[in-house]
C-alpha cells in the first residue's frame, strides 16, 4: 500500500531565549519587533522560566499520533511536524515528505476550531508546500471540535477542577482573539460557542448562569478584535456580587504555552485576585491517548478519502 504522509501543524514556540526575536519577527511576517516589544515578550516569557513547555509538550502529541497510527495502520504512515512560526516550517515538513518519496498528504492542524485566519492558513501552506516540492496531493482536516473524545476529556476536566473550586464558580470558555475584519462570514465564533454548549451539557453545568464565553490574547494593533476579553469578564463578573469563583477552560488551545501560562494563569489570575474571586483553569488535552487516537482515526479516514480521489 502506498505511503501516506501526515503533517502535524502547530504554531511553534521559541526553543530558547536567543529564538525570542527571530520568533517575534517571523510572527510580525519579516519586520522585527522594536526594543520595547521584544522586551515586553521577553518578559512574558521569564515569567515562565525563559520559553514556554510548548515545544516539549508538541512532541508528545505527535509521538502520541504516530502511536495511534502505527495501532491502526502499521507501516501506512509518514508522520511529520511542520509549524507556523518556528523549526521546523510547515514547508520544511513538506520538502521532508517530498526527499521520501511521499506525495499524498494529510494535513492535521493541533487547533480544534477552524478559522480561515488561522487553520485555513497552515493548510494553504501545506498545499502550496506540496505541490512545490512533490506535486503531490493534499487533503486537510479542518476541524476536529465535534470529536466525542475531545469534548469528554474537555467536560471531564471542568467538573475535576470544579470540584477545587467555590459553589458559586462560573466557567469561562475562551480562545484566542482575533481581528473583526477576518470574522466576517467565518465559522470560528460559531464553532467555538456550539463546542463550549456541548462541552458545558456534557459537564452538567447550568446554561448561561454556569457558562459564558469569552476571548482573549487579542493583539496589540489599533484595529478592533473580538471580545469581550477574559479580564473584563472577570471584572465584571466580580461587580454582580454573585459569583465566588471563576474557571476558565481555554477550549481552543491544545496544550500549555504563553498564551495559557502567561495570559491566564498569571496575568487572568491577578486580575482574579484583584476583584476577590478565586481562580483557576481546566488542563489542557495535551497528548491524551484516546483524544490523539481520535485524531489518529480522522487522518486515517482523509487518506482513504485521498485514495478514492480521482
Amino acid at each position: 500500500m502506498k505511503e501516506v504522509g501526515v503533517v502535524v501543524m502547530a504554531y511553534g514556540t521559541p526553543a530558547s531565549p536567543e529564538d525570542v526575536e527571530p520568533y517575534y519577527t517571523h510572527i510580525r511576517r519579516g519586520r522585527p519587533p522594536s526594543p520595547e516589544q521584544l522586551a515586553d515578550l521577553q518578559r512574558r516569557y521569564d515569567a515562565l522560566g525563559g520559553t514556554s513547555s510548548m515545544a516539549e509538550r508538541t512532541t508528545a502529541q505527535v509521538e502520541a499520533i504516530v502511536a495511534a497510527l502505527e495501532e491502526r495502520a502499521p507501516g501506512r504512515f509518514v508522520v511529520t511536524l511542520g509549524q507556523k512560526h518556528a523549526d521546523p516550517f510547515v514547508e520544511d515538513a513538506a520538502e521532508t515528505l517530498a526527499v521520501a518519496g511521499v506525495t499524498d498528504v494529510v494535513g492535521l492542524v493541533l487547533a480544534p476550531h477552524y478559522s480561515g485566519f488561522s487553520v485555513g492558513e497552515y493548510q494553504r501552506r501545506l498545499a502550496e508546500a506540496v505541490t512545490t516540492h512533490s506535486g503531490g496531493r493534499t487533503v486537510g482536516i479542518d476541524r476536529w471540535s465535534d470529536a466525542p473524545a475531545w469534548l469528554d476529556f474537555t467536560a471531564g476536566a471542568v467538573r475535576g477542577a470544579l470540584a477545587e473550586m467555590p459553589a458559586k464558580t462560573k466557567v469561562l470558555f475562551t480562545a484566542h482573539s482575533l481581528p473583526e475584519r477576518v470574522l466576517v462570514g467565518d465559522p470560528y465564533p460559531a464553532e467555538l460557542a456550539g463546542s463550549a454548549r456541548e462541552i458545558a451539557r456534557r459537564a452538567g453545568l447550568a446554561t448561561w448562569a454556569g457558562w459564558g464565553l469569552a476571548w482573549q490574547s487579542a493583539g496589540a494593533t489599533p484595529e478592533p478584535w473580538r471580545g469581550p476579553d477574559v479580564l473584563e469578564v472577570i471584572r465584571d463578573l466580580a461587580a454582580t456580587g454573585r459569583s465566588e469563583g471563576v474557571l476558565v477552560c481555554a477550549q481552543g488551545f491544545v496544550t500549555d504555552h504563553l498564551e495559557v501560562g502567561y495570559d491566564l494563569d498569571i496575568e487572568a489570575r491577578a486580575v482574579a485576585d484583584g476583584v476577590g474571586l478565586a481562580f483557576g483553569r481546566t488542563r489542557t488535552v495535551d497528548a491524551d491517548p484516546a483524544v490523539m487516537g481520535a485524531l489518529a482515526d480522522r487522518v486515517v479516514a482523509a487518506a482513504e478519502a485521498l485514495e478514492v480521489a480521482p
